[in-house]
């Protein structure tokens, strides 16, 4: 068994190889999810210490062709399945167009709620509420605020092109960072990245929002199927006994 991260205690990364002698266990779960969101499912799967979860995660680079993502997420489904019967996806729609949706309904597998992590994070009702209020808004996750000059100003070639900068944003008004942690730092860098693009600045603290009670209830749903097992398991073995 082979940490995904030193840093994770309860969180371990999925490894055919490393697990392949391994009995299976019934009760474990694996979580398969967005590398940009693999430093938050660490650490909900830690603070909630959800010993019974395991996590592997995708590069956060098919953001960049999401056409990608459902292939991707489909064989890592079946490289895991010779050792999970519960697996979760710790994606959204995430630009799919629906096509993930498609593949996780022919796997029984499913996923985390919203078209994207902007709205896992603040909730579907808070995220509508937001974008009803004015529709020109960007918005920013830890995950963007900590990588906004290598994704946002060199991904869109904004450092080499700046005369682009209102093509890509004329039509915005304001940034809203949605905070997973309390960290000045990262406010003060979403600050900059507003004042970079021109935009009004917010900031809503949204914690993990739905990521963090959609991994614990796949936990839970885990260790719920396992005990269903071994309680219906267990009449046989005491009549087993009683015959024998």
């Amino acid at each position: 068994m082979r940490p995904e991260r030193d840093t994770s205690t309860a969180a371990r990364a999925f490894s055919p190889a490393a697990r392949s002698s391994d009995p299976p266990d019934p009760s474990r779960v694996l979580v398969i999810g967005c590398g940009a969101l693999a430093r938050e499912l660490v650490a909900v799967i830690d603070q909630a210490g959800l010993s019974n979860v395991d996590l592997t995660c995708l590069p956060a680079t098919l953001h960049n062709r999401p056409g990608g993502i459902p292939g991707a997420v489909r064989a890592k489904i079946r490289a895991a399945r010779p050792r999970y019967e519960h697996i979760f996806i710790a994606y959204a729609d995430c630009g799919t167009g629906g096509l993930l949706d498609t593949l996780l309904a022919g796997e029984g597998v499913e996923r985390l709620p919203g078209a994207h992590c902007y709205e896992f994070y603040s909730g579907s009702a808070a995220f509508d509420a937001m974008t009803d209020e004015d529709p020109a808004t960007f918005f920013l996750t830890d995950f963007l605020a900590r990588n906004f000059e290598r994704l946002v100003i060199r991904g869109l070639g904004l450092d080499r092109h700046p005369e682009l900068l209102p093509t890509y944003f004329g039509n915005y008004r304001r940034l809203i960072y949605l905070a997973q942690a309390d960290d000045p730092t990262l406010v003060r860098a979403a600050r900059r990245a507003a004042r970079r693009l021109g935009l009004a600045f917010e900031v809503r603290h949204t914690g993990y929002g739905d990521l963090a009670s959609s991994v614990v209830q796949a936990a839970l749903d885990g260790r719920a199927s396992n005990a269903r097992m071994v309680g219906s398991a267990r009449p046989m073995a005491a009549t087993h006994g009683r015959i024998a």
